[in-house]
């Protein structure tokens, strides 16, 4: 799957490795995405979501309904 945030939309970003000669080399930064299952109690029913963990706190501050508003707002389908 990628790595990509469902509420906050942190994505990979991309760098370069430099060795100790100096070489460099394509790399990758994810970011940190954890699979997370919330109760919707608005639909009587769980939600699988894959957040960051900026995500998750962001969850955490605001609620799991305006977070799954926020995220539907954003064109994700849950």
């Amino acid at each position: 799957m990628s790595a990509h945030c469902m509420l906050t939309g942190a994505q990979p970003g991309f760098g370069n490795r430099i060795s100790h000669s100096h070489r460099r080399t394509s790399r990758r930064f994810d970011p940190n995405i954890q699979s997370k299952r919330y109760w919707l109690p608005g639909e009587g029913r769980y939600v699988r979501l894959r957040l960051s963990t900026k995500g998750i706190r962001t969850v955490d501050a605001i609620g799991v309904e305006a977070a799954v508003a926020r995220i539907r707002a954003r064109g994700v389908r849950i």
